[in-house]
Order: structure tokens, then C-alpha cells, then sequence
């Protein structure tokens, strides 16, 4: 499936994210249930746990970043100065 998207729209991608993020949700858009597990169906194991850590992936991403995660600071401090 990728290399037919692929093939389609190579003249068309500029290596932008978000042009990739409106092709695949144009796909998928009007997709049912029953497509998505015959087309989880047909994946390799391989391509099933690549999918599946890709999820994972971004899912966590989101909520890290949701939650203010990964900034250290202290509850008093009065700006973003950096102080040494």
C-alpha cells in the first residue's frame, strides 16, 4: 500500500510532515472497523509490531508533552533566567 501512495503523490511530497499527516488521514478518511483489522490482517508480524511501537511511540510523546514533562524546575521560579 505505501508504495502505491508513494508512487501517486512522489511528485507532490516535500518532506513536510504535515503534508504526509493530510495524505494518510485522506486515506483513511470513510475507513470502517472492518477495514482497518483486514488491512492489520494483511501486515507481516513484523510490520503489525512496527505499527504498534509506532503508536505506543507517539501516544506516550503526546502524553510526556501533555503532562510538562521533561522541564526541570522549582515551584518559586519567578522567570526562565538561567542564572549562574
Amino acid at each position: 500500500m505505501i508504495h502505491d501512495v508513494y508512487k501517486m503523490y512522489k511528485d507532490h511530497l516535500t518532506g513536510d510532515e504535515e503534508d504526509i499527516l493530510v495524505i494518510v488521514y485522506g486515506i483513511l478518511d470513510g475507513f470502517k472497523n472492518e477495514d482497518y483489522l483486514r488491512l492489520f490482517q494483511e501486515l507481516h508480524p513484523d510490520e503489525k509490531f512496527e505499527m504498534t511501537v509506532l503508536y505506543l511511540f507517539e501516544k506516550l510523546r503526546l502524553k510526556i508533552a501533555q503532562e510538562g514533562l521533561g522541564h526541570i524546575g522549582n515551584g518559586d521560579d519567578q522567570d526562565d533566567r538561567i542564572l549562574h
